[in-house]
């Protein structure tokens, strides 16, 4: 089994859970999360001041699923969450233990 975390922009977030969903992801965890790499954060303009924000706002998806799936729930990510500009993101990819249902008990590949 694969762990994935992926850092990408919040406007991508329905198209890459298309493209999961048709490579047969059953589920995944969003979060709202903000940070920055090389970006270094973004300039903006508010009631006519420019002010710089150093911190960019991004969704975080944590992703289990079997170590067969893994490579094409990346491939998908990376496909569609791609726009060829700064800041697009960044996919991890660990391995997973076990995983445990807590309703039925059930445990590894079933449990996803």
């Amino acid at each position: 089994m694969k762990f994935i975390i992926a850092i990408i922009k919040p406007f991508k977030l329905d198209d890459v859970r298309d493209a999961l969903t048709e490579v047969g992801i059953a589920g995944m965890t969003v979060s709202e999360v903000k940070g920055f790499g090389r970006q270094k954060g973004q300039t903006e303009v508010y009631r006519g001041a420019e002010y710089t924000t150093n911190m960019v706002p991004k969704v975080k998806l944590e992703i289990a699923c079997s170590s067969e799936l893994a490579a094409q729930a990346v491939e998908a990510i990376q496909n569609t969450a791609g726009t060829e500009s700064i800041g697009d993101g960044k996919i991890f990819v660990m391995g997973l233990e076990d995983a445990v249902r807590i309703r039925t008990g059930e445990t590894g590949d079933t449990a996803i």
